[in-house]
């Protein structure tokens, strides 16, 4: 199946690429589509950005809501989810002595956004110690309850997590602040075509997810999602021919004839938007290729691969099956200089995949699409036995 599947991605032939968690992989027929956007942009610029844009824009919002269950009105296209998130956090109204609750297994750029956030406000960050090896939804769950207080006014999760490629079980969690009123804001970043979403029945105030990972598209797609009860709160990172001295309550317009949340966030002066106008192709091919179906595949090899390592290793692993990322897992391996071997993983076996340290333990990150295979886990557990010395442990 993977061998007949890599034929539709551009990967170079000579890597084997077991990252797509980072940064994504678009087929061939999705780069074709975005390639057409561009060349139609360039064909005649001020027809394509100056009268044609503002529709143009409206078709992704609809395909990729129907896809995210949501309405087209509460989503807004942006190049990747943490400009979303940073939109948010710079947005919400904070005060000295505020606190924004989160946890220990958050993407470092936002916890940059959040101490950046509470050094302009004099708010302060909270972080909660998620219980681990994350087995239970009851016991996170009941982590982060423990840290909400009076004072507590944002809570900030992860739905995958970057360094630990787990799935938070945050539904709970979100109906909890919503009860509070405390304003629920998710980074999924690795959620969007990884994990079947419905986002209004999730019912997080804010979420933001990249589309160029996991759904495939271009690289520079992503979304803001935002309740309309609270859409009125944001403000566009850069102010632009989108903003309006006008109400920002719900139902009113936008310069531009949407809501005043899209077309303030969405119209930010010359941009090319041609990998946010591609996320249609990339839903049409998941749909071609019943990806659902492909995943499922992905996952038993990559759930295959981090037990073989594990039973090399004698390390446990960092949850229970049912809360690890489905096509992306973060393998403890021996203490080691994690820059070195991710260096010589790459220079000598030409295998790319993150190598890092998180907390005291280190990390080699896989992330398994449809275009891997079994050989090439076989080669990625041959160099770690190498590099790590494995062999002799394994064999007592």
């Amino acid at each position: 199946m993977s061998d007949n599947l890599a034929r539709h991605f551009l990967l170079r032939e000579d890597v084997t690429f077991l990252n797509h968690g980072s940064f994504g992989a678009c087929p061939r027929p999705v780069f074709a589509a975005y390639q057409a956007f561009q060349l139609e942009l360039e064909n005649e610029p001020v027809e394509f950005l100056g009268r044609r844009l503002t529709d143009l824009m409206r078709t992704p919002r609809e395909v990729l809501a129907a896809e995210l269950g949501t309405s087209a009105d509460n989503l807004v296209g942006l190049t990747n989810a943490t400009t979303g998130l940073n939109i948010v956090a710079q947005s919400l109204d904070l005060k000295p002595g505020d606190q924004i609750l989160t946890t220990d297994h958050e993407y470092s750029a936002l916890e940059k956004t959040w101490a950046y956030v509470c050094r302009k406000t004099g708010a302060e960050i909270v972080v909660v110690k998620v219980p681990m090896p994350l087995t239970s939804e009851a016991a996170f769950t009941d982590a982060i309850i423990a840290g909400m207080t009076e004072r507590t006014r944002v809570l900030f999760l992860s739905h995958i997590t970057s360094p630990t490629a787990l799935v938070f079980p945050i539904e709970r969690a979100i109906a909890e602040a919503r009860q509070r009123g405390i304003w629920s804001v998710i980074d999924g970043a690795h959620t969007p075509g990884h994990i079947p979403l419905d986002l209004d029945a999730l019912g997080a105030d804010f979420y933001s997810g990249n589309c160029h990972k996991w759904l495939m598209s271009p690289k520079g797609s992503a979304f803001l999602h935002a309740r309309p009860e609270v859409q009125h709160l944001l403000n566009p990172l850069v102010v632009s021919h989108g903003w309006t001295e006008q109400s920002k309550e719900p139902g009113a317009r936008g310069a531009f004839g949407n809501s005043p949340f899209i077309d303030e966030i969405e119209m930010q002066g010359t941009r090319d938007p041609s990998a946010w106008l591609a996320v249609p192709a990339a839903i049409a091919f998941r749909a071609e290729n019943d990806w659902w179906a492909i995943a499922d595949h992905c996952r038993a090899l990559a759930q295959d691969t981090a037990l073989r390592l594990g039973e090399l290793t004698g390390l446990a692993p960092l949850s229970s099956p049912q809360f690890c990322a489905p096509q992306m897992v973060a393998m403890p391996i021996p203490e080691c200089d994690p820059a070195e071997i991710h260096k010589t993983l790459f220079d000598r076996y030409k295998i790319e995949i993150p190598v890092f340290r998180w907390q005291e333990t280190c990390i080699a990150r896989i992330s398994v699409q449809g275009y891997n295979s079994r050989p090439q886990m076989d080669r990625l557990i041959a160099a770690l036995t190498e590099l790590l010395a494995l062999a002799p442990s394994a064999r007592g």
